[in-house]
């Protein structure tokens, strides 16, 4: 029975992705208002994290599987801090096994790599998956939910609500479009491999089970991938209460952005709207981005035992421009002191490379000290005179 269910669904997503679609190449939006159908809506610049258009973008709404966003980015959390790795083993427990809605199948006992089960929640978005990988981290979903909800509310989530790790209705289990793009945002910059995943469109997958072996087809969630020539993810998510969402990504002549719509009252309304939202992102928006690559002088330290200290930029640049204004001419003004005075803290901020357009300014980037500096006593500037006399 397994393997027809296999088949049979395998089959019907197949199917699923050769029909025809009313999305192509895209075109230059029109200037003016945005026309979308979804309630709630919000397109970012994944960079600057700056909103290009919003509708209702702060209404509580519930979100089904584009709760995985938040569920990859704890797991590749783990993964950065060497608590798993992709070769890891997760065995899946009878609860895993147990969800329902979306899912690929797995049976209690079964294991498949960290590798594997990225691929079955980014790709076919499996509720199993989900929960197994969030017993695996934390010992279980309650105590991931809760990382969940930490994660959110540092990232500045400020209406997000998580009750399970999948999206599967329930009670309480909330957020906006404004936060989906948020965590979005920090996924994809944080974590730009989950494009290697989210872009696959076909895989199997091998069940091992003491049934024997069988291969599980995985077709994307995401039609996107397929219909868009841009689309590089991220998550689609569909249930009775939430209707049909998508956190859309794409990226064209090295500008991203990330399209959220959310309770589209269908699927292909959904991926219309994101298409829409991602033209008109597209026909829009510059970036002017600055790698502060120019070298800073050092900093004389008046009182010190040290007399200059090295500076470094706080970080990269970036502006986006909606207007289009020529960006070659915006201009760099370094503004520091001649001088500090001890003590000086690393970390400190010593003075700002401001940026202007046009003779505005646009933005700016701290400056800041790279060494500690501790104020001069006798005894050092006695040391110091020594130093002098016998040199």
């Amino acid at each position: 029975m397994h393997c027809i269910l296999s088949f049979l669904l395998s089959a019907v997503l197949l199917l699923t992705s050769l029909l025809p679609t009313s999305v192509t190449e895209p075109q230059e939006a029109p200037s003016g208002e945005v026309s979308v159908s979804a309630p709630s809506v919000v397109l970012m610049e994944a960079s600057t994290g700056q909103i290009v258009y919003e509708k209702d973008p702060d209404t509580l709404r519930h979100p089904a599987s584009i709760t995985k966003i938040m569920t990859m980015i704890l797991i590749f959390d783990a993964l950065e801090e060497g608590k798993i790795s992709l070769e890891d083993t997760v065995t899946v427990s009878e609860y895993a096994a147990s969800m329902g809605g979306s899912q690929v199948f797995l049976e209690p006992g079964e294991t498949q790599t960290v590798d594997t089960m990225l691929k079955c929640i980014s790709v076919a978005s499996a509720n199993d998956a989900c929960v197994a990988m969030a017993e695996h981290i934390c010992g279980s979903e309650q105590e991931f939910v809760a990382r969940m909800n930490q994660r959110a509310k540092d990232l500045g989530m400020a209406n997000t609500t998580f009750v399970n790790c999948c999206g599967l209705d329930i009670e309480g289990h909330m957020t906006t479009a404004r936060d989906v793009a948020l965590m979005s945002r920090e996924l994809i910059v944080k974590y730009p491999q989950i494009h290697n995943y989210c872009t696959i469109w076909m895989e199997n997958i091998t069940h091992v089970t003491r049934r024997g072996s069988s291969e599980f087809g995985l077709t994307n969630t995401n039609k996107l991938i397929r219909q868009y020539p841009y689309a590089t993810g991220l998550k689609t998510g569909s249930t009775d209460d939430a209707k049909y969402c998508v956190s859309a990504t794409a990226k064209k002549d090295g500008l991203e952005l990330i399209a959220v719509v959310m309770a589209a009252p269908d699927h292909k309304i959904r991926f219309l709207d994101a298409t829409t939202l991602l033209n008109y992102g597209f026909s829009k928006c510059q970036v002017y981005t600055d790698k502060n690559q120019q070298k800073l002088p050092e900093l004389s330290i008046q009182g010190g035992v040290a007399e200059q200290v090295p500076l470094a930029y706080e970080s990269d640049f970036s502006y986006l421009d909606v207007t289009g204004a020529d960006l070659s001419q915006v201009t760099k003004e370094l503004k520091l002191p001649k001088q500090a005075d001890a003590p000086i803290k690393k970390g400190q901020k010593a003075g700002k490379l401001v940026y202007k357009l046009n003779n505005q300014e646009i933005g700016s980037v701290n400056i800041l000290f790279q060494e500690s500096v501790k104020k001069a006593l006798f005894k050092d500037y006695f040391l110091k005179a020594l130093d002098a006399f016998f040199v």
